[in-house]
């Protein structure tokens, strides 16, 4: 049974101080929750010092990463491995953001190979998905989204899915303040899910599928009451301890919901 997964991308924000009383206050603001795992990803060096903290409080919380590179070491300068990452604790791993696909030019295909490279360094790759304000304005969404997602299945097949998390974050919703509706969200999900089906039905009933795109306090229940958003991947206001915490709490309040109806495997299309 698919379990919600909110986890916080950092991106590039913090210091050292914030990294503390971030860490710290989102602990205190999720003891006790259950029925979500709940994730963060820093900025790269701030790792380590996330880790320290993490287990001085025996968090839940678990790590992860906001980007990888395919090598494993060689002369790659700045580049990071997943094997640095695994040394650091890091479960999760983000691959294929919009940002990384835009601004450093990242295809299809390295994005295939950085999953798969995560995978095999016994890691979770997190697949992000989206198309922009323009393909999603031509009617394309899902004709990007089944292209971003059939780069990694062409090369190591649909049964790679098994044990990883796919993130649907359209980019017109990114750090814009507009957010796709939930019954938007969910067809998009559902026609992911249904489109994994045709190759195996069992994988595409137990991939969590996250959303992603300006997810807030005030609109994370109504996502997370969908059958097919197991959770979200969040930005802005993952940097919010209060915040951040409350999404985290509206995941597991409606995870017996989104459980009730993994019957279906991307027919329930709203």
């Amino acid at each position: 049974m698919r379990r919600p997964l909110v986890m916080g991308n950092w991106k590039l924000n913090g210091n050292k101080a914030v990294i503390e009383d971030l860490i710290k206050g989102i602990d205190i603001e999720l003891n006790g929750v259950e029925g979500v795992d709940i994730a963060i990803a820093p900025p790269v060096m701030f790792l380590d010092l996330a880790k320290q903290l993490l287990s001085q409080v025996q968090s839940k919380i678990i790590l992860g990463a906001q980007n990888v590179d395919v090598n494993l070491n060689g002369s790659f300068t700045g580049d990071i491995s997943p094997r640095m990452l695994k040394e650091f604790g890091t479960t999760y791993v983000i691959i294929g953001h919009s940002e990384r696909r835009e601004y450093h030019a990242e295809s299809d295909e390295l994005v295939a190979k950085k999953f798969a490279s995560v995978k095999e360094s016994g890691m979770v790759p997190i697949l992000c998905i989206g198309e922009s304000n323009a393909q999603n304005e031509a009617g394309e969404t899902l004709e990007v989204c089944t292209r971003q997602l059939d780069a990694v299945i062409k090369i190591q097949g649909v049964d790679a899915l098994n044990g990883t998390v796919i993130a649907y974050e359209p980019i017109w919703a990114i750090g814009t303040g507009k957010a796709a509706t939930s019954k938007n969200a969910q067809y998009i999900h559902s026609a992911i899910r249904a489109h994994i089906a045709v190759q195996s039905e069992e994988v595409a009933k137990n991939v969590i599928i996250q959303y992603g795109g300006s997810v807030k306090p005030e609109n994370a229940a109504a996502y997370f009451t969908q059958p097919d958003i197991d959770g979200a991947l969040v930005g802005g206001a993952a940097l919010n301890a209060k915040s951040f915490a409350v999404i985290a709490k509206e995941a597991a309040t409606a995870k017996d919901l989104i459980y009730s109806r993994t019957q279906f495997i991307g027919k329930n299309i709203i």
